[in-house]
């Protein structure tokens, strides 16, 4: 759905749906921490984190419904997020430290 002025009107039902799922996937990060999972709850934590980022992306700053040239900068700012993320893990791994003692 577009308006007349070339601006797209998403349906408030959407924004509902978004909502609800942001907040099962909040309750889901709640219900995992209480679980032990190993290295899992990293993974699973940071999993349920990109999918609700990527939800609020797309849908309530409307990247979903912009330009190619919107795409290219929200996509260059998650890869500059991955460098700084593969940055800080290559020198937390890179460090000695295993289970607070120094190796």
């Amino acid at each position: 759905m577009s308006s007349s002025n070339g601006h797209h009107l998403a349906p408030v039902r959407l924004y509902l749906v978004i909502f609800g799922a942001l907040i099962v996937g909040t309750i889901l990060t709640v219900v995992v921490a209480k679980f032990d999972l190993g290295p899992l709850n990293n993974i699973v934590m940071l999993s349920v984190a990109s999918a609700k980022a990527l939800l609020v992306i797309l849908y309530f700053m409307h990247v979903r419904w912009s330009s190619r040239l919107t795409w290219v900068v929200a996509s260059a700012g998650f890869f500059w997020l991955l460098i700084l993320f593969g940055l800080t893990m290559s020198d937390y791994l890179s460090r000695g430290w295993i289970g607070g003692t120094l190796r």
